[in-house]
Protein backbone atom coordinates (compact mmCIF):
# COMPACT_ATOMS: atom_id res chain seq x y z
CA UNK A 1 0.00 0.00 0.00
CA UNK A 2 2.95 2.72 0.56
CA UNK A 3 5.68 3.53 -2.08
CA UNK A 4 9.18 2.19 -1.54
CA UNK A 5 10.37 5.34 0.35
CA UNK A 6 7.12 4.99 2.78
CA UNK A 7 5.41 8.09 1.47
CA UNK A 8 1.36 7.65 0.81
CA UNK A 9 0.01 9.12 -2.49
CA UNK A 10 -3.53 10.79 -2.88
CA UNK A 11 -5.68 11.09 -5.50
CA UNK A 12 -6.89 14.84 -5.17
CA UNK A 13 -9.87 15.47 -6.91
CA UNK A 14 -11.65 18.76 -7.46
CA UNK A 15 -15.21 18.81 -8.98
CA UNK A 16 -16.36 22.06 -10.57
CA UNK A 17 -19.39 22.96 -12.10
CA UNK A 18 -17.17 23.29 -15.61
CA UNK A 19 -14.98 20.57 -15.50
CA UNK A 20 -13.74 17.43 -13.13
CA UNK A 21 -9.74 17.33 -12.17
CA UNK A 22 -8.02 15.08 -11.07
CA UNK A 23 -3.85 14.46 -10.11
CA UNK A 24 -1.75 12.11 -7.21
CA UNK A 25 -0.05 14.09 -4.26
CA UNK A 26 2.79 12.63 -2.12
CA UNK A 27 2.75 12.66 1.43
CA UNK A 28 3.56 16.52 1.23
CA UNK A 29 1.38 17.70 -1.08
CA UNK A 30 3.19 17.83 -4.33
CA UNK A 31 2.25 16.68 -7.97
CA UNK A 32 3.51 12.44 -8.71
CA UNK A 33 1.45 12.48 -11.85
CA UNK A 34 0.13 15.46 -14.26
CA UNK A 35 -3.25 16.95 -14.18
CA UNK A 36 -6.33 15.54 -16.10
CA UNK A 37 -8.98 17.11 -16.52
CA UNK A 38 -12.97 16.13 -17.83
CA UNK A 39 -15.57 18.49 -18.65
CA UNK A 40 -18.19 17.79 -15.80
CA UNK A 41 -21.15 16.31 -17.55
CA UNK A 42 -23.99 17.56 -18.70
CA UNK A 43 -26.54 17.23 -16.47
CA UNK A 44 -23.95 16.63 -13.36
CA UNK A 45 -25.55 14.50 -11.47
CA UNK A 46 -24.23 12.75 -9.15
CA UNK A 47 -24.03 9.43 -11.37
CA UNK A 48 -22.03 10.54 -13.78
CA UNK A 49 -19.78 13.05 -12.24
CA UNK A 50 -18.86 9.68 -10.25
CA UNK A 51 -18.18 7.81 -13.58
CA UNK A 52 -16.07 10.95 -14.44
CA UNK A 53 -14.07 10.54 -11.42
CA UNK A 54 -13.73 6.69 -11.87
CA UNK A 55 -11.79 7.44 -15.58
CA UNK A 56 -10.14 10.13 -14.50
CA UNK A 57 -8.68 7.86 -11.62
CA UNK A 58 -8.12 4.70 -13.42
CA UNK A 59 -5.62 7.28 -15.70
CA UNK A 60 -3.54 8.31 -12.33
CA UNK A 61 -1.67 5.03 -11.86
CA UNK A 62 -1.26 4.13 -7.95
CA UNK A 63 -2.96 5.65 -4.64
CA UNK A 64 -4.27 4.61 -1.58
CA UNK A 65 -6.52 7.44 -0.68
CA UNK A 66 -8.68 9.87 -1.97
CA UNK A 67 -9.48 13.85 -1.47
CA UNK A 68 -12.40 15.35 -2.96
CA UNK A 69 -13.32 19.11 -2.75
CA UNK A 70 -16.77 19.42 -3.89
CA UNK A 71 -18.55 22.86 -4.91
CA UNK A 72 -21.10 23.10 -1.88
CA UNK A 73 -21.35 22.70 1.56
CA UNK A 74 -20.58 18.86 2.84
CA UNK A 75 -20.96 18.00 6.12
CA UNK A 76 -19.51 14.67 7.06
CA UNK A 77 -19.03 13.36 3.63
CA UNK A 78 -22.71 14.13 2.64
CA UNK A 79 -23.13 17.25 0.02
CA UNK A 80 -25.54 19.50 1.34
CA UNK A 81 -25.66 22.48 -1.67
CA UNK A 82 -24.66 22.50 -5.16
CA UNK A 83 -25.40 25.13 -6.89
CA UNK A 84 -23.88 25.07 -9.84
CA UNK A 85 -24.26 20.86 -10.18
CA UNK A 86 -27.57 19.07 -10.45
CA UNK A 87 -30.13 19.63 -7.19
CA UNK A 88 -29.78 15.31 -6.85
CA UNK A 89 -26.63 16.47 -5.32
CA UNK A 90 -28.62 17.63 -2.23
CA UNK A 91 -28.12 15.17 0.71
CA UNK A 92 -26.34 13.00 -1.51
CA UNK A 93 -23.12 11.00 0.57
CA UNK A 94 -20.05 11.24 -1.97
CA UNK A 95 -17.95 9.74 0.38
CA UNK A 96 -19.47 6.75 0.66
CA UNK A 97 -20.44 6.59 -3.12
CA UNK A 98 -16.59 6.88 -4.22
CA UNK A 99 -15.53 4.44 -1.57
CA UNK A 100 -17.08 2.03 -2.95
CA UNK A 101 -16.09 2.66 -6.48
CA UNK A 102 -12.39 3.45 -5.90
CA UNK A 103 -12.37 1.04 -2.89
CA UNK A 104 -9.67 3.64 -1.30
CA UNK A 105 -10.70 5.70 2.17
CA UNK A 106 -12.45 8.96 0.46
CA UNK A 107 -12.44 12.15 2.29
CA UNK A 108 -14.80 14.79 0.77
CA UNK A 109 -15.12 18.75 2.08
CA UNK A 110 -15.97 21.93 0.18
CA UNK A 111 -13.51 22.45 -2.70
CA UNK A 112 -12.56 26.29 -1.32
CA UNK A 113 -12.10 24.76 2.40
CA UNK A 114 -9.55 22.28 0.51
CA UNK A 115 -7.67 24.88 -1.91
CA UNK A 116 -7.62 26.55 1.44
CA UNK A 117 -6.03 23.99 3.14
CA UNK A 118 -3.28 24.06 0.33
CA UNK A 119 -2.77 28.15 0.78
CA UNK A 120 -2.60 29.04 4.54
CA UNK A 121 0.49 30.03 6.46
CA UNK A 122 -1.78 28.63 9.42
CA UNK A 123 -1.26 32.08 11.75
CA UNK A 124 -3.91 34.55 12.53
CA UNK A 125 -6.88 34.95 10.33
CA UNK A 126 -6.43 34.11 6.62
CA UNK A 127 -9.55 34.39 4.44
CA UNK A 128 -8.94 31.97 1.12
CA UNK A 129 -11.35 33.34 -2.24
CA UNK A 130 -11.23 31.18 -5.00
CA UNK A 131 -12.71 32.12 -8.39
CA UNK A 132 -13.80 29.45 -10.80
CA UNK A 133 -17.15 28.68 -12.46
CA UNK A 134 -18.70 29.81 -8.79
CA UNK A 135 -16.96 32.03 -5.86
CA UNK A 136 -15.54 30.10 -3.00
CA UNK A 137 -14.86 30.91 0.06
CA UNK A 138 -12.50 29.73 3.48
CA UNK A 139 -11.83 31.23 6.68
CA UNK A 140 -9.12 29.74 9.21
CA UNK A 141 -8.34 30.61 12.29
CA UNK A 142 -4.61 29.77 13.51
CA UNK A 143 -4.65 26.62 10.66
CA UNK A 144 -7.88 25.75 12.00
CA UNK A 145 -10.92 25.59 9.33
CA UNK A 146 -13.97 27.39 10.07
CA UNK A 147 -16.88 25.11 9.01
CA UNK A 148 -19.19 26.09 6.23
CA UNK A 149 -19.17 29.78 6.19
CA UNK A 150 -19.83 29.87 1.72
CA UNK A 151 -19.91 33.76 1.57
CA UNK A 152 -20.66 32.82 -2.01
CA UNK A 153 -23.75 32.98 -1.65
CA UNK A 154 -24.46 35.65 0.62
CA UNK A 155 -26.28 39.19 -0.89
CA UNK A 156 -23.56 41.64 -1.62
CA UNK A 157 -25.09 44.65 -4.14
CA UNK A 158 -27.50 44.96 -6.55
CA UNK A 159 -29.69 42.40 -4.76
CA UNK A 160 -27.14 39.85 -6.21
CA UNK A 161 -24.87 37.27 -4.41
CA UNK A 162 -21.18 37.43 -4.44
CA UNK A 163 -21.42 34.34 -6.75
CA UNK A 164 -24.19 36.00 -9.09
CA UNK A 165 -21.94 39.49 -9.52
CA UNK A 166 -18.42 37.35 -9.61
CA UNK A 167 -18.51 34.04 -10.41
CA UNK A 168 -17.57 32.65 -14.20
CA UNK A 169 -21.13 33.43 -16.00
CA UNK A 170 -21.04 37.26 -15.06
CA UNK A 171 -17.53 37.47 -16.19
CA UNK A 172 -18.60 36.23 -19.94
CA UNK A 173 -21.45 38.49 -19.41
CA UNK A 174 -19.89 41.76 -18.89
CA UNK A 175 -16.44 40.98 -20.09
CA UNK A 176 -13.01 41.01 -18.09
CA UNK A 177 -12.42 44.56 -17.94
CA UNK A 178 -15.52 45.55 -16.67
CA UNK A 179 -15.70 42.45 -14.00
Amino acid sequence: MVEENGSIRTLSVDIGGSGVKAMVLDITGHPVTERARLDTPQPATPEVVINAIVVLAAAQGEFHRVSVGFPGVVRSGVTETAVNLHPDWIGFDLETALLKHLNKPVRVINDADMQGFGAIAGKGVELVITLGTGFGSALFVDGKLVPNMEMGHHPFRKGETFEQQLGRAELEKIGEKRW
